[in-house]
């Protein structure tokens, strides 16, 4: 058993052993904690180092998923409770949990941003699924996305093309570049999921490919083709056409079953640190990858 499949086996059993949380929930975390394990994760912190982050390292990260993952049982439960709700009311009253798992992270990371993205999407994700098994409707990883999509159907336009003078970092790239970021792929029904890593994980999964060597395409097919707002916001266009060219390349060896090419994700890593570019949006994708392929398995 190598370093991934060790590190994993500790923090499940630690982070992940209460029985009577839902199955969506205990998934859940365990995607998360997928996701951390990975390496090398070329600007991202993993086992290897804390990628282009000085505020934050693996321990960190282990903090906050023992932290938020206390929470994912209510975005369930919401889901159930508020399943009739129209999509409006829903999406308002699914923020204010959303808003007390941030602050659950927050004071266990000593305020360092660990997992936002990750609480915005799994929170959608558990609440869609919640309310899918309460109105007894199919859980797959096509009717999961399309029920998140109905959700936040407008959320890019009522929140990103909003004219206010205190922008966030979203609408400013938003409005500079047209970038939609976590909305977008949130009102998309997780596009770039569907349409890119997830076919390749799942592709790789029935060529006979370990779990780990999946999500590590899985992940260079995001470098190459997801429009990554935290690299544009490290680094502007110029930095995330950089990380997508390179990820390009390496694809175009082969991918991650060349050697060599995992040889160099070690290279990319320390280019990316060097130019303090990290893939934040991507890693969430990762973890929402292998997420939804534990709901997609018998449509493959």
């Amino acid at each position: 058993m190598n370093a991934y499949y060790q590190q994993i086996a500790l923090l499940e059993l630690k982070l992940n052993n209460d029985s009577n949380r839902c199955l969506p929930a205990q998934l859940a975390t365990q995607a998360l904690i997928k996701e951390i394990c990975l390496s090398p994760k070329p600007g991202l912190v993993d086992m290897n180092n804390s990628g282009a982050h000085r505020d934050m390292d693996f321990q960190t990260f282990v903090h906050s998923i023992s932290a938020i993952s206390n929470w994912f049982e209510r975005f369930y439960q919401y889901g159930k409770a508020s399943a009739l709700h129209d999509n409006k009311l829903f999406l308002a009253g699914i923020r204010p949990i959303g808003i007390e798992c941030e602050q659950a992270m927050f004071q266990a990371t000593n305020q360092v941003n660990t997992h936002k993205g990750g609480i915005f999407a799994f929170g959608l994700l558990l609440g869609a699924i919640g309310r899918l098994e309460q109105l007894a409707l199919p859980t797959h990883a096509q009717s999961i996305c399309d029920q998140v999509s109905a959700i936040c159907q407008g959320i890019v336009q009522s929140e990103l093309q909003q004219n206010n003078q205190a922008n966030s970092i979203g609408e400013k790239l938003f409005k500079r570049h047209h970038l939609s970021g976590a909305r977008g792929e949130a009102e998309s029904g997780y596009a770039t999921v569907r349409n890119v890593s997830l076919p390749i994980y799942q592709e790789m999964q029935n060529h006979g490919h370990d779990e780990e060597t999946s999500l590590l395409q899985a992940m260079l097919h995001l470098l190459a083709f997801n429009q990554d707002t935290n690299l544009v916001a490290r680094g502007g266009l110029d930095g995330l056409a950089f990380v997508q060219e390179q990820a390009k390349k390496l694809i175009k060896q082969g991918g991650i079953i060349n050697p060599k090419v995992r040889e160099n994700l070690y290279q990319l890593d320390t280019e990316l640190i060097k130019r303090n570019l990290s893939p934040g949006g991507s890693a969430d994708l990762i973890a929402i990858t292998w997420f939804l392929s534990q709901y997609n398995k018998y449509l493959f």
